[in-house]
């Protein structure tokens, strides 16, 4: 089937298409879609042989549930891993609403549930470190053992690592986005980390500065990495535009308590408000700090812009 028509999400076990038809499946977060989930797709898209391709997600992260204060920030919304995933040629993505009763399942009632009677699993494709069912008492061996019993198989994957030997990881892509190393959490991600949210009014600072900028609403979705400016893409309407983006609470005058994100399209004048825009990182270029004036502040907005466009390959001056 892989290949085909295209994929579709199913939210639960009860939206799933009837009847269920043989598959092939992998399990996991897929917090970001990154280059190590990136690999076990394309396992999965070359052994379908015909069968329909399965990824099965949770949300939210079973930290949240499990160990609240230790779960993560994720680097994709529920929605923006989705996309992705249907992105990578997956036929089907089953989305489970991890509560504290599916996370009470034993790692048979699991394998019945989902894999056997949802799915029609033929195939399971997991990490050498896969954990399932209450407790995680769930191991591959565990599940090599059931498939045995209920006519599937299960195969490892291998992990990806980065050229400097470390694995590709969720927790390495926030470290680096958290110090504002934006090539490493690229080459991890295998695209440029991204941000999207809607675009709502601001102090308009930006515009008396001679740099209007769009606000994005609290609460975006992607990872927010340090404070800093960057440069990067801006996505709306089908269209890019450069953009000279700030990250932070805008020191220099003082009333702007939350982290925000501000981003200055160069050479157009668009307006925004309103509109969903979505934000490709492709460099860091400064810190964030405080200035002496408006004025200062502007003058070096002027410079983050030459150097923004020379990041992005845009001419020096409007054509």
């Amino acid at each position: 089937m892989s290949g085909g028509a295209p994929g579709i999400v199913a939210r639960g076990l009860d939206a799933l298409p009837q009847p269920p038809v043989p598959s092939i499946v992998t399990i996991g977060k897929f917090d970001g879609v990154h280059r190590g989930h990136q690999a076990v797709l394309a396992s999965l898209r070359d052994a379908a042989a015909g069968r329909r391709t399965v990824v099965v997600t949770f949300d939210p992260h079973p930290l949240a549930v499990l160990r609240p204060e230790l779960a993560p920030p994720p680097l994709l919304s529920i929605d923006q891993r989705t996309e992705a995933l249907l992105a990578a040629g997956v036929d089907l993505v089953l989305v489970l609403d991890f509560t504290p009763q599916f996370a009470a399942l034993s790692p048979e009632q699991f394998v019945q549930s989902v894999l056997v009677g949802g799915l029609a699993a033929s195939e399971v494709l997991v990490g050498a470190d896969f954990r399932y069912g209450a407790r995680g008492v769930g191991t591959v061996e565990t599940l090599r053992d059931a498939g045995e019993r209920d006519g599937f198989t299960v195969a490892l994957v291998d992990d990806v690592c980065e050229a400097g030997g470390r694995r590709v990881s969720s927790t390495g892509i926030r470290a680096d986005l958290e110090a504002g190393r934006i090539a490493e959490a690229t080459e991890a991600l295998g695209r440029p980390p991204r941000i999207r949210s809607l675009v709502v009014p601001g102090h308009q600072r930006g515009r008396d500065l001679g740099y209007p900028t769009a606000n994005l609403a609290p609460g975006a979705e992607g990872y927010i990495p340090a404070d800093g400016v960057y440069a990067c893409w801006l996505h709306v309407g089908g269209e890019r535009y450069g953009a000279a983006v700030s990250i932070g609470n805008n020191p220099t005058f003082g009333d702007v308590l939350e982290k925000t994100v501000e981003a200055h399209a160069i050479d157009v004048t668009l307006d925004l408000y309103g509109s969903i825009v979505e934000l490709d990182v492709i460099e860091y270029i400064r810190p964030m700090r405080k200035f002496e004036s408006g004025d200062a502040l502007a003058a070096q907005m002027g410079l983050d812009e030459l150097r923004i466009r020379e990041v992005l390959g845009l001419a020096a001056e409007p054509v």
